[in-house]
């Protein structure tokens, strides 16, 4: 009875507690809600433009509409990227209802190439002291020529003409905006602000938002005042999905899972039944495929990739002492480097992709070599289970063989039978010509031999 009673007086206590701690928990939310701190989202984009980056944007907006956010903040530090990705990013700026300040930090960072483009579309650009913009000048390399060069008149004048239309939209000079791209003009923070392609050097993100706090706007037609003092900053975060699209759209990643992909199936076919080697290169080749699709290649490339591969593999069938596989090296790095046609990227970031596609290239190309023709020894050398495992080999006659008796072969004993019935006694060296089942046929060494 005494139990009970306890359980019944900690039911009550516990009800109260609820009763009591419910509304004071309310009025706190209430009273954070109603303290009037306008929220403001902020957004990393520290590495290359990729599909990733722009999912990731596409989120941010989203997510800063749902919250009524005071506004989104892009900080910039990227070299530049992919077309298409940054063409998809200008678009979920473009339809934003909120306002989209676009911030070049910390000092020493770049907005170069797509990030330019990224920069100026932004309702409010700015830059941290010591940084730099530009250089949008899209590059290409080809067969025909040594290094990047200017991409085709074509595409140089496309992209000139949306960056002039990108600027001119948000009240900057289309013209500055035009020669990032024609003159691969580059702007350090203090000539972008007084060209006015920047709205404000601040330091730090804190100063930018008391500094732009009272600013009009125009977002989507109309008029929005920023409110933006004292705000509460929240860093959006990537997730899962948008860092595997970041990785695999990347050119660099792209390709280490192509070659994973084609080593591991090539092994896989060449040594059938070991399943990881197949599991692997098929998942990583699903996944370089998926990753093709997200940039422009050179089908040059490609051609040279899978005459390289298939030269590779000719080497490791039919050895030519090098001929065939020192051509499938040169083709499948000379694919390698010709690979991505990305004309929003620098000349440093190709040179680094050229370096890592001659680097994993040829090892790689090496140890798909040495493993091939390893797996097609080992398939060269002789059974050692079965009915021919002891094929060949001599032992002793511990038991008379009359017709069958025991053997000694390699240190086991062994149930053996003479080939033709005939006595062989004990102590004599025999040779195993067969074996049926458990059994080994034997011959006498000297019949063997003779």
């Amino acid at each position: 009875m005494k139990v009970g009673a306890d359980m019944k007086q900690l039911f009550t206590f516990m009800l109260i507690a609820a009763i009591i701690l419910v509304p004071i928990a309310g009025a706190i939310s209430s009273l954070g809600e109603a303290s009037g701190r306008p929220l403001v989202l902020t957004l990393n984009i520290d590495d290359m433009i990729t599909a990733g980056t722009a999912a990731r944007i596409e989120r941010a907006v989203i997510e800063a509409e749902n919250r009524s956010a005071s506004a989104l903040v892009l900080i910039l530090d990227t070299p530049g990227g992919l077309v298409d990705a940054t063409l998809d990013i200008i678009s979920h700026l473009s339809a934003s209802k909120v306002p989209v300040i676009t911030f070049v930090a910390p000092q020493g960072a770049i907005a170069a190439s797509a990030g330019a483009f990224i920069l100026l579309g932004g309702h409010i650009t700015a830059m941290s002291p010591g940084t730099t913009t530009g250089a949008a000048m899209p590059v290409t390399i080809s067969p025909d020529q040594e290094g990047a060069q200017a991409a085709d008149d074509k595409t140089i004048l496309f992209l000139a003409g949306h960056i002039r239309s990108i600027a001119e939209t948000n009240g900057r000079p289309g013209e500055i905006a035009e020669r990032f791209v024609t003159e691969n003009l580059t702007l350090s923070s203090m000539e972008a602000l007084e060209l006015g392609i920047a709205d404000f050097i601040e330091p730090s993100l804190d100063s930018l938002l008391q500094t732009v706090h009272g600013m009009e706007v125009q977002v989507q037609g109309q008029t929005i005042t920023m409110n933006t003092l004292n705000a509460e900053v929240e860093l959006v975060e990537s997730n899962l999905k948008e860092n595997i699209t970041h990785l695999i759209s990347n050119p660099q990643i792209t390709f280490i899972l192509l070659m994973i992909g084609v080593y591991g199936i090539i092994i896989g076919v060449g040594n059938p039944g070991t399943f990881v080697p197949e599991v692997l290169g098929a998942i990583s080749l699903v996944l370089a495929l998926f990753g093709l699709g997200m940039f422009q290649i050179n089908l040059f490339a490609i051609i040279m990739i899978v005459l390289g591969l298939g030269l590779l593999v000719a080497e490791a069938l039919t050895p030519t002492y090098g001929v065939l596989g020192t051509g499938g090296v040169v083709s499948l790095v000379l694919g390698i480097i010709y690979l991505p046609v990305e004309p929003l990227v620098t000349d440093r970031w190709l040179v680094q992709f050229r370096l890592m596609a001659v680097g994993i290239g040829v090892v790689g190309s090496i140890l798909l070599v040495v493993i091939l023709a390893g797996v097609i020894r080992l398939r060269r050398l002789p059974i050692v289970m079965g009915t021919k495992e002891f094929s060949g080999e001599t032992g002793t006659v511990v038991e008379n063989l009359d017709p069958q008796g025991l053997i000694r072969i390699r240190g086991e004993l062994w149930k053996a039978k003479s080939h033709d019935g005939s006595l062989i006694p004990e102590g004599m060296e025999v040779v195993v010509v067969d074996r049926i089942q458990m059994v080994c046929i034997v011959k006498p060494l000297t019949e063997y031999n003779s």
